[in-house]
């Protein structure tokens, strides 16, 4: 499996909204936890290393600011 880096969703930006507003009147120490514990639990339904490897880091790439990355249609 290789990892799917356009939008499977119907509405990318409810799905973006959906995942703000899940912050909303959290602290940044909650708002870190929410974050990890998402992370795991969508890592688990992935359920495959090798994609967990390239979207750790796609992610990574985007957090320096890769100019690679730039403009990529990523989830």
């Amino acid at each position: 499996m290789r990892l799917v880096t356009q939008s499977n969703f119907s509405n990318p930006d409810a799905a973006f909204r959906l995942v703000v507003e899940a912050h909303r009147g959290l602290t940044d120490e909650q708002s870190a936890s929410l974050d990890t514990a998402l992370v795991l639990i969508l890592a688990n339904q992935v359920g495959d290393l090798e994609v967990l490897r390239e979207a750790i880091a796609l992610a990574k790439r985007h957090l320096v600011g890769d100019p690679s990355v730039r403009g990529a249609k990523t989830i």
